[in-house]
């Protein structure tokens, strides 16, 4: 089991740059362990963690519903926003400027084979994390992400989750708002459910949050919950 865990800075990257990377590595776990398999070898697998900032776009997941962005394709252009079909799990989301993505790219096979215990660790970093602000992040059940006021009628989700996983390797992942402009998401459905808000750290504080920061948190906390080591 290889628990190292390499990371690596994209910077601002589009939407569909980001996603040939992150293929291109999901395949190469893949390749590994279809060899390990057939030849009966044991080949380590290696494991990324991948930070990204994206310019304006809405990505809808595989069974995702069109009828939840609510501008045409003309009003898109118009705002310079892309959008793209994405084979993530879950309904369609915002990225853009201010907001932390994160893409580990996994193979469970080095940590647990349960994609549940997966998604609620996730949650638990970014809960961890917004914990060192003063925020008490909470999970929502049937909802995935991380929400703020959970069972009130002032719910709000900071940060969004969406994942694939194949063989157990992973894929896509979350997108925490730190300072992102949340207009973005007046256009949108926001995973697909209605009546509930979207906030970043930013707003929540109100005040400058240095991003630098919070990924150092989002870091500790992933390597500690995933027991990992990390390569920076």
């Amino acid at each position: 089991m290889n628990k190292n865990v390499t990371i690596k800075e994209l910077g601002m990257l589009a939407y569909a740059k980001a996603f040939d990377y992150q293929t291109v590595l999901f395949h190469e776990i893949i390749t590994i362990k279809s060899k390990n398999q057939k030849e009966n070898t044991a080949n380590q697998t290696p494991n990324y963690l991948l930070f990204v900032e994206h310019p304006p776009v809405y990505t809808l997941g595989k069974s995702g519903d069109i009828n939840n962005l609510l501008l045409s394709s003309h009003q898109l252009k118009d705002k310079g926003i892309e959008f793209h079909q994405s084979n993530r799990g879950g309904d369609i989301t915002y990225h853009g400027p201010g907001q932390i993505v994160g893409y580990p790219i996994l193979d469970l096979d080095n940590f647990f084979s349960d994609i549940h215990e997966y998604m609620r660790v996730l949650e638990e970093v970014i809960i961890a994390t917004i914990a060192e602000y003063g925020l008490k992040g909470e999970r929502s059940e049937g909802e995935t992400g991380v929400w703020l006021d959970v069972g009130t009628p002032f719910a709000r989700k900071i940060c969004a989750l969406g994942v694939k996983t194949s063989k157990w390797v992973t894929m896509h992942g979350f997108a925490l708002n730190v300072s992102t402009n949340l207009g973005y998401f007046d256009y949108i459905i926001p995973c697909g459910i209605r009546g509930k808000a979207v906030t970043s750290l930013e707003a929540e504080l109100g005040k400058t949050i240095d991003p630098e920061e919070v990924k150092s948190k989002i870091l500790h906390h992933f390597k500690r919950l995933f027991s990992a080591t990390l390569q920076i």
